[in-house]
């Protein structure tokens, strides 16, 4: 049995977010610690095996950082067409291990918008029926800008079209390997000043107004999958009344 990480780590080095987003890590080594088990216990530090204490970080970010599990909550107030939408510690865990199928999207250029015929195309070549339940994964032009400045604002999107879609098909996870589930924010926002068609801004996400779903966000490693015949384990962390959740995601398959 193999397991692959799809997971970036929570990182305040490399930039996958814009600069106002961008998490902090403060790193406390074992001589600072010192301090919080002298506090905590009394203990002196040369009382402690090597005079070493305990070492700890803290971090500064948002339920966005790294990669991530979108709840209904975060693209609107309600979710099918009338109720309350759920927040991460509400979503169904049994959402969250799962068949997974990886869609390789790389052929789609910079700021395309994914349509139903796009995800049908990648299906047909894989000879792959969705199923309800699957978590669909998009391998997109994103993954190679992983490092670089841009990567924020590399990618494809998916709109209203492309995710009803896949959710009229009982599929409730979907993931990516771009910063967001929908177009990239400077191809909407030129998009948006052309038309001046609000509809068009987070498209893809305000779908989930309609049929609930969620989605992973920056994920890696996806050129290691097969197309399909492995397990998605992507449970999110259990913020209460959020947004979203941190994910350790990762496929599970056999060798």
């Amino acid at each position: 049995m193999r397991f692959v990480d799809l997971s970036m780590p929570l990182d305040d080095v490399i930039p996958v977010d814009p600069p106002f987003l961008r998490p902090t890590i403060d790193y406390k080594d074992h001589i600072a610690g010192r301090r919080d088990m002298e506090a905590m216990y009394g203990i002196r530090p040369d009382q402690l095996p090597d005079g070493q204490g305990l070492a700890a970080e803290t971090l500064t970010l948002t339920t966005h950082s790294g990669t991530h599990v979108d709840a209904p909550w975060h693209y609107h107030p309600t979710m099918n067409r009338g109720e309350r939408a759920w927040t991460i510690d509400e979503v169904p865990l049994d959402w969250f291990f799962r068949p997974g199928v990886k869609l390789d999207l790389r052929h789609l250029p910079q700021g395309h918008l994914v349509t139903a015929a796009d995800i049908d195309a990648e299906l047909d070549r894989i000879g792959y029926a969705l199923r309800p339940f699957d978590i669909v994964l998009a391998h997109t032009i994103a993954s190679a800008a992983y490092g670089q400045e841009d990567y924020y604002d590399t990618g494809i999107g998916f709109g209203r079209e492309a995710t009803l879609h896949l959710t009229d098909r009982g599929v409730r996870v979907v993931g990516t390997d771009a910063w967001g589930w929908d177009a990239p924010v400077s191809v909407t926002r030129r998009e948006f000043a052309r038309t001046g068609d609000p509809s068009i801004v987070w498209e893809g996400h305000k779908a989930g107004a309609e049929v609930a779903y969620c989605q992973i966000e920056k994920l890696q490693n996806l050129e290691s999958l097969p197309a399909f015949g492995f397990t998605v384990a992507c449970f999110p962390a259990k913020v209460r009344a959020a947004s979203a959740g941190w994910t350790r995601a990762v496929a599970i398959f056999d060798e």
